[in-house]
């Protein structure tokens, strides 16, 4: 899971430009006045035509560690298990555990 998250990033790097690029021109298209509706319907077209990866939307953060897409903190990059864990061995610079 975590080559295949990798891969997306790549796609979504990879296509980035041409997809703003297609989004500019719809984005652009007046429907009122009829004004580049042609255009849009084009870049429309060819922004369907694109790897559905491509889209960053598809993205899912997940733990560096362990691959675990649930329970990221995306301040340290890992999910909160693997942040306890190494909380508690003292790995986290700065991090201490409560008590009281």
């Amino acid at each position: 899971m975590k080559a295949r998250e990798v891969k997306r990033e790549r796609l979504v790097a990879k296509y980035a430009k041409k997809r703003a690029e297609l989004k500019k021109i719809i984005a652009a298209a007046n429907v009122a006045t009829g004004e580049g509706l042609e255009e849009a319907y084009e870049a429309a077209q060819q922004l369907q035509r694109l790897p559905h990866n491509a889209s960053p939307v598809r993205l899912h953060n997940r733990c560096k560690i362990s691959g675990r897409p649930k329970g990221y903190m995306r301040q340290f990059g890992i999910s909160r298990i693997d942040f306890r864990e190494m909380a508690s061995n003292g790995l986290i610079p700065g991090v201490r555990k409560a008590s009281w």
